[in-house]
């Protein structure tokens, strides 16, 4: 069963430090969560420092207060945990998927998001895969039919993932007409 994912991110060509992450099954389980430490230095500050997160991610988050150079996220909101509770509910989702298949959209960076939870990729426990398909690399495929809009808010992890369970449905009505 697929697992549609997106994950928002902070990263500076070195590092990838996960700020949320969204998951649809096909079955219509979903799970979304933002991480806590992005309320603390090093990273808030970072987050900070970076404008384009502060336009197009950090609005969709729970947030208390947010002006262009700052944000005080909503450590109460239940969608707000740490990266080890993030681990479990994330290795949780996927152990109640059988035959998981993850699906993003330009999916690398994705993956790397998604398997840091653990430490390193080798760390990642066996029924997590070790990769993530790339949806972008689908669609390139099938000579890059156009999609429906997206109704949801752009950037926000869920409803980024939704949107690629949305479009991946499409593609497949699209295909049974080819066929």
């Amino acid at each position: 069963m697929r697992i549609y994912y997106d994950t928002e991110f902070a990263e500076d060509g070195r590092t990838i430090k996960l700020i949320s992450i969204g998951m649809v099954a096909e079955d219509g389980r979903e799970l979304y969560a933002v991480n806590d430490a992005i309320a603390a230095k090093p990273l808030h500050e970072r987050v900070c420092g970076d404008p384009w997160l502060m336009e197009h991610v950090i609005p969709h988050l729970p947030l208390r207060s947010h002006t262009s150079s700052t944000f005080d996220l909503d450590v109460s909101s239940r969608v707000v945990m740490p990266r080890r509770r993030i681990r479990d509910a994330v290795a949780m989702f996927i152990a109640d998927t059988p035959d998981p298949e993850l699906w993003a959209d330009y999916s690398a960076y994705d993956h790397v998001a998604l398997a840091q939870l653990w430490g390193r990729m080798v760390d990642m426990p066996s029924g997590v895969p070790g990769w993530t398909n790339d949806f972008r690399q689908e669609l390139h495929r099938l000579g890059n039919p156009v999609l429906p809009a997206q109704t949801g808010r752009l950037h926000h992890a869920l409803a980024d993932a939704r949107y690629l369970r949305v479009s991946a449905e499409y593609l497949a009505g699209l295909q049974s007409l080819l066929v």
